[in-house]
């Protein structure tokens, strides 16, 4: 599309516009290229392979060559056994439980337009060297009053953040997977602390998820 071969028709809407029927998302990166004959890609970039896709549909044989060089990030999950196999890694397997208690955030009165995500914390539970591994300066053990060996397993540390993607990138650039998940509503039929509105008090909820490195 992007050569002089003229090879490909390309459609026209009512307006005389150029139409592509692609993937809006990745031809951004397209474009990028185009500008600078570089390839630019965000951290933990994971489409490499439709990104090649989109590439060899415009005829872009460089940029095709380019990802097929590149280290290719291999999808993380239960069908992934090489990658999350803790033995061929050299790390140690085991799992790790994040959980979270939280609400919405209401204005005042409850008419916002928008209910954003309220965490008042994130709890990590497991063995203490993989938690050290796995969040490093971001993990908190001051609520910890167990001072022991690294083998052993806690319930009581927690997060210097509240941003629950964060944790969830950290774990999978550690070769963990999530196993499972599970959620529920907790009690708000006790007195309102004050500072805290009743609509979002009807909103708590908890939840914990299970991640697993083989």
């Amino acid at each position: 599309m992007f050569t002089n071969s003229g090879k490909m028709q390309i459609l026209r809407d009512s307006k005389g516009k150029y139409f592509l029927d692609r993937d809006g998302v990745l031809f951004r990166y397209i474009l990028d290229y185009l500008r600078n004959q570089k390839l630019i890609l965000p951290e933990n970039f994971h489409e490499k392979e439709r990104l090649k896709t989109e590439a060899e549909y415009f005829n872009l044989p460089n940029l095709v060559r380019t990802l097929t060089t590149m280290n290719v990030t291999r999808p993380i999950g239960p069908t992934s056994n090489t990658c999350c196999n803790g033995f061929v890694t050299g790390k140690q397997p085991g799992y790790l439980t994040v959980g979270y208690r939280g609400t919405f955030a209401f204005g005042r009165d409850g008419l916002a337009d928008v209910k954003f995500r309220k965490l008042a914390r994130i709890i990590v539970c497991g063995k203490v060297s993989l938690c050290r591994e796995v969040f490093q300066d971001t993990l908190n053990e001051s609520r910890d009053p167990d001072r022991g060996t690294e083998d052993r397993y806690t319930s009581r540390f927690f997060l210097k953040h509240t941003f629950l993607e964060q944790a969830f990138d950290m774990l999978i650039e550690q070769g963990f997977f999530m196993a499972g998940s599970c959620g529920s509503g907790t009690d708000s039929a006790g007195e309102i602390k004050p500072g805290l509105d009743t609509e979002e008090s009807k909103w708590q909820h908890y939840n914990e998820f299970i991640f697993e490195r083989r």
